[in-house]
């Protein structure tokens, strides 16, 4: 018989921990290679953990809900398979004239340790922090600024819940004990050693002040009430972190909205004189997203720099161009995965990956690496009938454009004979762009540059 560990898998470069959502096996139960053992949440996608190995579930190593690093053991698998043998237990020496051994303890008893303590400094940007940190500071009232002095014993210096937590609790007992006027003093040892600090560029410029904020622990803080007939609805875990990267991105992006509208009744009229021979020729049912997708990798690679990030005081140029689809998931929240590589699909490809990417949100099936390494991202606000929209930005990302709903109007056309008024296919295009690297006539011309796209489809083109 073999033991044989399973790891928290790594789900991305940006990833480093994950939050244990639902054991699917208990220890005892037989799994299959392959088979679901856990549901785990990133700040990113919910995904399922497989078993690496088929056997008993011998031992979990952590509960659900908590919050594991990326490569820590999980849980171990017995097999009946002789590789991989996992060295036997130590045994500790009784004390003289008591003849049994003494195992060392169950391990699913001795919670996770994480590695000694060391900070990395970093010239630019700002240190990570995981929405469960971010959560617990928020509810504690603690400002980024105090957050950047936390010493973490994370990887690369990463502040864990363990370490926010310490620093809560030793707060809360300093303050609790010691004289009003000794709050005046560092309250925490790890305060005493300097520790190297950055500001984020969503932060102020000007310095922090000297003395350390004060905080009010949780319990003393007076309860909110709320007047009239109301019911109070907890958010969800998605909606959270939703919440929190829009608040991220208006904190970090000077954002710009440019406005135009374009004529798109060709495209209309060419969909719907072909969507019937699509579907029965490629099996999948062709919609306006993919054609709008089409239109704006074309202008993307006119106008590079929309397709780029910015990094401390540089702009990072992406030749990659992997577009973001803003899908809506049944339970009202958002999520964006990628289309990657859009540029080198045709629109069949396009139409199959929309559809994919589209059916795998809706049914919770997307993996991590689905939701990462997007460098522009389109949203639809015409699906729900709304008319424009001002979309916030996909951080690291310097714009996200959005379509809103297809209306017929009166409108006043040119022809050979002069103008005239006809009933046309209209649309409000708009788009929001980080003011720090576009200006306005660059983000005026990109979305002109997409309006002249959809307004030139050609009515005699193949799919």
């Amino acid at each position: 018989m073999a033991l044989v560990d399973l790891v928290m898998p790594k789900m991305g470069e940006s990833i480093m921990e994950a939050t244990i959502l639902r054991w699917h096996k208990k220890p005892g139960d037989f799994v299959k290679q392959d088979e679901t053992l856990m549901d785990i949440a990133t700040d990113k996608v919910d995904s399922e953990v497989p078993s690496t190995a088929e056997g008993v579930l011998e031992e979990a190593l952590f509960n659900e809900n908590d919050v594991v690093p990326v490569g820590a053991v999980i849980a171990r698998i017995r097999t009946g398979q002789e590789a991989a043998v996992t060295p036997p237990a130590a045994v500790i020496q009784p004390p003289a004239g008591n003849t049994e051994s003494v195992p060392l303890p169950d391990p699913r008893d001795i919670p996770y340790q994480p590695g000694p303590a060391h900070t990395v400094a970093k010239t630019s940007g700002a240190r990570f922090y995981s929405p469960l940190v971010l959560n617990i500071a928020a509810s504690e009232g603690i400002s980024m600024t105090e957050l950047e002095k936390i010493p973490g014993t994370g990887n690369e210096g990463r502040v864990t819940k363990k370490d926010i937590l310490e620093y809560v609790a030793g707060d809360r007992k300093v303050r609790t004990e010691a004289p009003s006027a000794a709050i005046e003093q560092p309250t925490v040892a790890a305060r005493e050693t300097p520790q190297p600090m950055v500001i984020p560029s969503s932060q102020a410029t000007t310095p922090p002040s000297a003395e350390p904020a004060v905080i009010t622990p949780q319990e003393t803080r007076s309860p909110v009430t709320y007047s009239g007939n109301v019911e109070i609805v907890e958010m969800d875990r998605m909606r959270r972190l939703i919440a929190d990267h829009m608040v991220k991105s208006k904190a970090t992006s000077a954002h710009v909205t440019s406005f135009s509208e374009a004529d798109v009744t060709n495209m209309v009229l060419w969909r719907e004189k072909i969507k019937k021979e699509f579907e029965k020729r490629e099996g999948d049912k062709i919609t306006f997203t993919p054609l709008f997708i089409e239109a704006i990798v074309r202008c993307l690679k006119k106008y590079p720099m929309l397709n780029s990030s910015i990094d401390g005081d540089k702009i990072i140029i992406k030749k990659d161009i992997n577009i973001g689809m803003a899908t809506a998931l049944p339970s009202g929240n958002l999520i964006v995965p990628i289309i990657k590589g859009a540029d080198q699909l045709n629109l069949v490809g396009l139409t199959k990956q929309v559809n994919n990417m589209a059916n795998s949100a809706r049914n919770n099936k997307l993996r991590p690496d689905d939701t990462q390494g997007g460098t522009f991202t389109f949203t639809n606000v015409g699906t729900f009938g709304s008319l424009m929209g001002t979309p916030i930005i996909n951080q690291p990302q310097v714009a996200i454009l959005a379509t809103g709903a297809i209306k017929k109007r009166p409108v006043v056309i040119e022809t050979e004979q002069g103008d005239s008024i006809a009933i046309r296919h209209m649309m409000y295009v708009s788009m929001s762009y980080d003011h720090r690297i576009i200006d306005g006539s660059l983000g005026a011309t990109f979305v002109t540059a997409v309006v002249k796209e959809l307004e030139n489809f050609d009515v005699n083109r193949s799919f």
